[in-house]
């Protein structure tokens, strides 16, 4: 078993409350936990984001290369991905309520440390330990859905759940923006820290682990929902061996591959105009500092309703998420096109191409994760998606590191150039999960075993 410390263990299962109880409370809780975790994971784009948005006036202040901006950028997302899969791993066997909560003091903290040293040295290793504490923020909201809502019910949950990231990285697009042109770039990371650790005091207050640990049945008992077969209550709930989770559940699992080599090249479109796009609008379409922000906040906030909606129709279709993945990479190639080639004085149609990648990329991104729940175990959700990070991550450290050199020594056109290679990869290999759907996932799991 992994070692977890006793206050991170799970909240032990309690005597059940009658049936007429759990009628009453599990409705109440279920949204409890959807507004929480909705809330936390905003928070922690808050302390995430803030960086690409004042880059170039902090670049200017410190005296620092686009390429030394990329270092950060990319160092903190390989500790990030790094982090996902073995905090991912202790999440699973950890109360949700306080992991979560503890990540987002731990960036807030980060943050804090990050406005106030001035050395390159110091905030390389800060923004790295940044990607350490960002690490703690999906897998106890993977955990904590996949226990509180039902198989039939992700595509739509999820869709809405991820919802938290476009408003976290939506709003700190203006926040970071307007907070460092008001009172100076640091106050970018300052006002963001702030703000996570008021959201961090409310996910105790508010978020719970289990429904058992509540005196409630499993969900799948409580919905009569068995989308697998297995009526018992107790398939859904036997805790996993360490061995069993990581070589059974994941190493051996071959759709969990290709989603996640899927994802590295989904990562590098959805972050590509996040993490340089502001520096991009900038230099090259002569955008103020506020109009930078506004162009993240237009990636951020297109993707609102294509998420839901995407979500949704893969529940209806029968989970054929793979599908719709490919469906919805394919104009956000077009719209990057639109962008290599748009006039420099024409920046209204730039921040509609922006608009056009966050509607379309967003869902790819969020239902690849879905898939990945879909091929295996509720008790593996976090290390699952840990593992889809280490690639997607992988991903944007080739996106950070990638762009800002190519950006740097050969022009922004070559950058893009190598964003459309990238998304063309992407689509081919998300065309082999077309067909996969959570019970054809689980029959080859079973298959492999």
């Amino acid at each position: 078993m992994t070692w977890t410390p006793r206050f991170l263990r799970p909240a032990p299962h309690i005597a059940r409350v009658s049936a007429e109880q759990a009628q009453k409370i599990y409705p109440k809780l279920r949204w409890q936990i959807l507004e929480s975790t909705f809330i936390g994971y905003a928070a922690f784009y808050l302390v995430r984001n803030n960086l690409p948005v004042v880059s170039k006036e902090m670049g200017q202040a410190l005296v620092l290369s686009k390429d030394q901006i990329g270092d950060m950028l990319a160092l903190m997302v390989a500790v990030y991905g790094l982090g996902r899969f073995v905090m991912g791993s202790l999440s699973d066997r950890s109360n949700p309520r306080y992991f979560m909560a503890l990540g987002l003091l731990a960036t807030a903290a980060c943050n804090f440390a990050f406005a106030a040293v001035h050395s390159y040295p110091a905030h390389l290793a800060l923004w790295g330990l940044n990607g350490l504490a960002q690490s703690m923020g999906w897998a106890p909201c993977g955990r904590s859905l996949s226990h509180w809502y039902s198989v039939r019910e992700r595509g739509t949950i999820f869709g809405v759940w991820n919802l938290a990231q476009n408003v976290g990285g939506g709003l700190i697009g203006v926040i970071a923006a307007y907070s460092a042109e008001w009172f100076g770039w640091r106050s970018a990371f300052y006002v963001p820290g702030i703000l996570a650790t008021i959201c961090a005091i409310y996910l105790m207050l508010r978020l719970r682990d289990t429904p058992q640990s509540v005196g409630l049945p499993p969900i799948e008992e409580y919905l009569h929902d068995y989308p697998d077969g297995r009526k018992s209550a107790g398939a859904h709930e036997k805790e996993l061996g360490t061995r069993e989770l990581l070589v059974d559940y994941i190493l051996k699992n071959r759709n969990l591959w290709l989603i996640a080599g899927a994802n590295f090249f989904v990562y590098i479109a959805r972050y590509a105009m996040l993490d340089w796009g502001p520096t991009f609008l900038k230099e090259v379409k002569h955008a103020s500092l506020g109009q930078g922000g506004i162009g993240t906040a237009t990636l951020e906030f297109s993707a609102m309703a294509s998420t839901v909606l995407a979500g949704w129709l893969s529940d209806k279709i029968g989970g054929r998420r793979g599908m719709i993945c490919v469906v919805c990479m394919i104009p956000a190639f077009l719209a990057f096109v639109g962008i290599l080639y748009s006039p420099d004085n024409k920046l209204w149609l730039d921040l509609a191409l922006f608009g056009v990648i966050g509607f379309f990329v967003y869902p790819a991104q969020m239902l690849l994760g879905i898939c990945a729940l879909d091929v295996t175990s509720k008790k593996a959700v976090g290390t699952a998606n840990g593992l889809l990070s280490i690639l997607g991550s992988l991903g944007r450290v080739a996106e950070s590191k990638g762009i800002g050199a190519l950006a740097q020594h050969y022009g922004w056109n070559a950058a893009l150039y190598g964003i459309l290679i990238a998304v063309l990869v992407g689509i081919v290999l998300m065309s082999f999960l077309w067909n996969l759907t959570p019970k054809s996932g689980e029959a080859r799991l079973q298959a492999s075993q």
